[in-house]
């Protein structure tokens, strides 16, 4: 409906919308600083009606014209569905307050979609206009159902939870979101007005809730594995988690996943030797063999280098050396040099060396043959990092914000290795980068993508780096003053899929099978961020941002199966320009990348 049957101007502005038999007021109303927001749907006809598929459009100011905007006139809209419990937290992209918060005060919203989306209309440049979906309802002649919220103002993460509570919110949270079989999990509702009769059910089944101090608490051990919600009744929300058999053996099977059917076994072709695209669907390798938005991001490398990481990170965990691990690690690496890279080490990502000679693949690779040297002893795969970054500094200069610079890394194996000239050369290089970075401070430059927490965090990813290479104290202090903005991407709403996971909304369309835009929750980029805070624990000691760390991790965890498999992306709206959502895209892409950060931030490897 695009135009109301009337409009009634009273001390707010009611709106009436007619619909068939439905009425639709839509009414608002300031109550002190705080616009309320009232709808009302009611049955005037003769006859039972079902209602169904319902949304209210919320045009948060979410999308990314460049770092300049964004910082001071864009915010990020963090959306919890949670039932009766239901908010939303809309952050200024810089962090600085005011911000929004939107809070339900009457009725439910358990969904959410995003339209406006695609390849014409937005690209990767606009997040999307948010619709707040109702439950399905079935109203008898003459019954209304009503939706309220209130929306108001707020200084921050902290003050924004005091305010919800202060105006009769109810907020949900676990002590983590994803758990092992046989560990006891605690979730908390909070409300500071009274709940009575309190109650609670884990996958509809009653569970014993404590209360004390005015805090309902569900104590559970976790005894299956799967995704778990946890209800409450006391006002009808909810807390999302998922159970696992065992983390240290869903990290092996999918690595001999990798190893045993991801990489391609074919003397015939070029890429034989290299860890590639599956789908899971199909059960195959995918050979970038068919139309899609854009082969270069399934193609044999790229992205894909991270499963080439996360192996030979695994290799070097070995208890037994791994005779076959290290076989497969070997063929990959004498792929990469020969069929990826020239003698020069220019770089591309596929094996015409035509596709994207890309600054990113650079970091990556360097990366891979740095842990090879660590893995094997041979100083040539150092050498092979070295000139792999050097290569790129020559063709890209020291502005190109990289994802995972391996500074710390890079600089300690050209020290073992005793290359004292390449390892002061390296260093002034990362130095320059850092110092280009300090002096860009917030205005970021457009990558691939106008603005993204993935150009934001690898900058702070350095600099924490560097820091601590040289205890140069600038490095750390423009850690400090940028952190605020890589903290303003995450949200903190009770559910393995969004709990400290950074806004992303677009690489579900060019990674994905189904190629479908909107936020995909988690994305495995998120874990840039838990790389941030591992190294920011590292510089000052606040093992808070570790601990932060490890949820980002942990709750990246749902992006892998048991059998090994795995998904590059899990689209977490209701719907997509109406299209159904909310499922884990079928390719096994570049996920790994989630695994390799595990590694880093529980394992410090």
């Amino acid at each position: 409906m695009d135009a109301p049957s009337c409009v009634v101007e009273d001390e707010g502005k009611k709106v009436l919308y007619k619909e068939g038999d439905v009425l639709i007021r839509a009414e608002r109303s300031m109550d002190g600083g705080d616009l309320i927001e009232e709808y009302t749907f009611t049955n005037k006809g003769g006859e039972r009606i079902w209602l169904y598929d319902i949304g209210i459009y919320t045009p948060f100011n979410d999308n990314y014209p460049n770092s300049q905007t964004c910082i001071t006139n864009r915010c990020h809209a963090h959306v919890w569905n949670g039932g009766s419990g239901a908010y939303v937290n809309a952050l200024r992209m810089g962090f600085e307050a005011p911000h929004v918060g939107m809070m339900l005060t009457e009725g439910a919203i358990d969904s959410y979609e995003i339209w406006g989306r695609g390849r014409k209309t937005s690209s990767s440049h606009m997040r999307g206009i948010f619709a707040m979906n109702l439950p399905d309802m079935r109203l008898n002649p003459g019954e209304s159902y009503r939706l309220k919220w209130r929306l108001f103002s707020h200084g921050g993460k902290a003050d924004f939870r005091d305010k919800m509570l202060d105006k009769g919110g109810v907020l949900v949270s676990s002590d983590k979101y994803v758990y092992e079989i046989g560990e006891m999990a605690y979730v908390t509702m909070r409300c500071n007005s009274p709940l009575r009769n309190c109650t609670a059910k884990i996958n509809g089944i009653p569970v014993k809730v404590y209360h004390a101090n005015g805090i309902w608490t569900v104590k559970h051990k976790m005894e299956q594995a799967g995704e778990m919600r946890v209800d409450g009744n006391g006002k009808r929300t909810h807390a999302d988690l998922l159970v696992i058999d065992n983390v240290k053996d869903l990290v092996n099977k999918r690595i001999s996943f990798i190893r045993n059917r991801q990489q391609m076994n074919n003397p015939r072709d070029l890429r034989d030797g290299a860890y590639m695209v599956y789908d899971c669907e199909a059960d195959s390798i995918y050979p970038n063999n068919t139309p899609n938005c854009n082969p270069v991001d399934r193609d044999e490398g790229a992205e894909r280098v991270g499963m080439g990481v996360l192996l030979a990170k695994q290799y070097l965990l070995s208890d037994k050396k791994d005779n076959d691990l290290k076989s497969s690690l070997l063929r990959y690496a004498k792929f990469l040099r020969t069929r990826l890279q020239t003698p020069e080490y220019v770089t591309y990502s596929s094996v015409d060396q035509k596709n994207r000679n890309r600054a990113y693949n650079y970091v990556w690779i360097a990366e891979f043959y740095f842990y090879m040297y660590r893995a094997t002893g041979n100083r040539q795969f150092v050498r092979d990092g070295y000139e792999t970054l050097r290569s790129m500094f020559r063709q890209f200069g020291h502005g190109f914000y990289g994802i995972g610079y391996p500074v710390c890394l890079g600089l300690q194996c050209l020290k073992e290795a005793k290359m004292e000239n390449e390892h002061q050369l390296l260093l002034d290089d990362f130095k320059t980068i850092g110092d280009k970075f300090i002096a860009n401070g917030v205005n970021y430059p457009a990558s691939e993508v106008n603005y993204e927490q993935s150009i934001v965090a690898p900058a702070l990813q350095l600099l924490a780096q560097v820091y601590l290479e040289t205890k140069e104290r600038r490095y750390l202090d423009e850690v400090k003053r940028q952190l605020p903005v890589v903290e303003a991407f995450n949200g903190f709403q009770p559910s393995f899929h969004l709990n400290e996971i950074a806004i992303r909304h677009w690489d579900g369309h060019w990674f994905g099978k189904y190629e479908l835009f909107g936020d995909t929750f988690p994305h495995y980029w998120s874990t840039v961020t838990a790389s941030v805070y591992h190294y920011y624990a590292l510089c000052t000691g606040d093992t808070s941002y570790q601990k932060l760390a490890e949820e980002i991790v942990r709750n990246n965890l749902c992006l892998f199966f048991e059998d090994g498999k795995a998904s590059c992306a899990y689209m977490y709206p209701h719907k997509v320009n109406g299209e159904k959502a909310h499922f884990y895209d079928p390719y096994a892409n570049d996920q790994d990348w989630a695994l390799v950060y595990w590694l880093q931030v529980m394992k410090n490897l």
